[in-house]
């Protein structure tokens, strides 16, 4: 076995990747403080063909260096935009008919493994705070609650962590 080289890769570039099909998938950024764990959701969300990012509240916008480290250029592949109100936006998106996934813990939660998609239907997930979640009026105004099944002492999981599982997990569901 040896290890291929990015040339092999077949990856896209910048150009290409825009004219590309994305899964019918937005991530919303709920007030999200580190700017490592902003970039690992743009590099993320290159990778599983991601819709777009909305950055909400205190998450902080490219261009910064410290975005830049993480996201190492998909700030200049997925599409963004910064909205000021969490809540406002998903009631916007609501209106366009896109369904809420707030990812958290919380009753009557679905466990990852067991939510469905819906054909022709899109989606966008809430990601909230590394301290304090998803922001519990988002939470009552989502269409579900999606909780990722976990097994040791600890609480949560970081959130690019997270994001990671649910964006994998979603484009799976999309595209096998």
């Amino acid at each position: 076995m040896r290890k291929l080289k990015n040339s092999e890769l077949g990856r896209l570039n910048v150009e290409d990747f825009k004219k590309t099909d994305k899964i019918p998938l937005i991530v919303i950024l709920d007030n999200i403080r580190s700017l490592n764990n902003i970039g690992s959701v743009f590099r993320t969300s290159d990778a599983f063909l991601i819709e777009k990012i909305y950055l909400c509240g205190i998450t902080a916008q490219p261009p910064h260096k410290e975005i830049h480290k993480t996201a190492l250029g998909a700030t200049e592949s997925v599409a963004w935009e910064y909205a000021e109100d969490t809540l406002t936006l998903i009631e916007k998106l609501k209106v366009e008919k896109v369904k809420i996934l707030a990812i958290e813990q919380a009753e009557n939660s679905t466990m990852l493994q067991d939510f469905t998609i819906e054909p022709n239907q899109k989606y966008a997930v809430v990601m909230g705070n590394e301290v304090k979640g998803v922001q519990q009026k988002v939470v009552s105004t989502s269409d579900f609650c999606i909780e990722i099944p976990q097994f040791g002492t600890k609480h949560s999981l970081n959130i690019s962590v997270s994001c990671g599982v649910v964006l994998w997990d979603l484009f799976k569901k999309f595209k096998f």
